[in-house]
């Protein structure tokens, strides 16, 4: 294994702090090393192998692809991604869908999209998105610009222009930064790297008809909480709040790297052809997988067991809380949950990866909680046993 890190380091760019570990193969919720060894995975490609791994409907669907067809351009239509974007649609009751490759690409294309409905139904004065501070959106040059926490952005100014940041779950300070050159607003229903912290209700109600009042498009941030992350398809489904826009992307291809864009009629007429456009965006390889995921995820009984599963997980972590000072808060909703502590969760993170256990943080004192979607209450219990062995042992440490 230390050989292939230093075969890596010799090739790869200086742009991940990696964890000395070579993972190998997967299979369920665990995930094996280059030397045999097993770890539950609570990571699961940061929230991307939504159905596990070595799914058997998801590899049959591959197989069966690449045995037709694994690429054409877009200037052809192809089943795969019919029959996908017919399922999001339905899903998500909005009307017309875009693929792409990854979530950047789908919010770069969602703040594109509503720039260009603003300027050509508006006037050319409307081209100004509000985001979210605490926010992060991805790492293309708009999407980077969208993301509200300077630590992303640094070393890379100037920004792109026409990006505004206010305060999230604070309805006057969204009120105060509208104004006439306004064309939208951009928030995550759940936001991912800023903490994993939820949105209230009222709040998404309030930014809805904020936007209905001043005519803007509204767009939700569903990279890593939609496709049924939190127990519903969709994480704007927990609120009853319908956006213009959904960028989503991660869980969506259980594994292999698609990205869409979800708009309604409005929105969508924004774009026409030679507007936009993707060279992968729509792969006929990546649509079967995607056509797989949609049809497991959106299953009643599939999506009750991310809910079982999640008020089961919510409950253990504050069982740990209700026992354990350094943790400060637990929030989330289903499979995405946060753990907030009061100091560094690297060695916490470190140390239950050396018992088996792989947990991500969200920024430098949340430990992040985004297993596969099949995760079960048994693989639960053994994930929070070996968690509080580590918690026990830096609470007797700092003593």
């Amino acid at each position: 294994m230390k050989d292939l890190i230093n075969r890596g380091k010799e090739v790869f760019m200086n742009t991940y702090s990696q964890f000395p570990l070579v993972i190998e193969k997967g299979d369920g919720v665990y995930v094996y090393d280059s030397k045999g060894n097993k770890y539950l995975d609570f990571v699961a490609g940061i929230a991307v192998n939504s159905l596990g791994y070595n799914n058997e409907k998801l590899v049959k669907a591959l197989k069966n692809q690449l045995n037709k067809l694994t690429h054409c351009s877009n200037l052809y239509w192809n089943e795969p991604a019919i029959e996908a974007a017919e399922l999001l649609k339905k899903y998500s009751t909005l009307d017309k869908v875009f693929f792409c490759n990854s979530g950047a690409e789908a919010v770069e294309g969602s703040l594109k999209l509503a720039r260009k409905y603003a300027k050509k139904y508006l006037g050319n004065n409307k081209t100004e998105i509000i985001t979210m501070k605490n926010s992060f959106h991805g790492r293309t040059f708009g999407a980077v610009t969208a993301t509200g926490q300077t630590k992303y952005q640094k070393g890379l100014g100037p920004l792109l222009p026409g990006i505004k940041y206010c305060e999230f779950n604070n309805i006057k300070s969204l009120e105060d930064t509208i104004d006439d050159k306004t064309c939208a607003v951009l928030v995550e229903p759940i936001q991912g790297e800023g903490g994993i912290k939820p949105a209230d209700v009222e709040y998404l109600k309030k930014v809805r008809k904020l936007c209905d009042k001043n005519n803007l498009i509204l767009i939700f941030d569903e990279v890593q909480c939609g496709i049924g992350r939190t127990g519903e398809i969709f994480a704007y489904q927990h609120y009853n709040v319908k956006p213009d826009i959904v960028a989503l992307a991660k869980g969506l291809g259980g594994g292999v790297p698609i990205g869409a864009i979800l708009a309604n009629e409005k929105a969508a007429s924004g774009f026409c052809p030679g507007d936009h456009a993707s060279t992968f965006g729509g792969n006929p390889l990546v649509c079967s997988a995607a056509k797989v995921v949609i049809e497991e995820i959106s299953d009643p009984q599939y999506l009750e067991n991310i809910k079982k599963q999640g008020k089961y997980l919510t409950k253990k972590l504050n069982e740990l809380k209700s026992k354990y000072k350094m943790i400060l808060d637990v929030r989330g909703h289903g499979l995405m949950q946060g753990m907030e502590m009061n100091m560094p969760v690297k060695e916490i993170i470190l140390e239950c990866m050396d018992k088996g256990l792989l947990l991500v943080g969200s920024g430098e004192r949340i430990i992040r909680f985004v297993p596969p979607l099949i995760i079960q209450k048994k693989e639960i219990d053994s994930a929070i046993k070996i968690l509080e062995d580590v918690i026990l042992r830096v609470k007797y440490l700092n003593d």
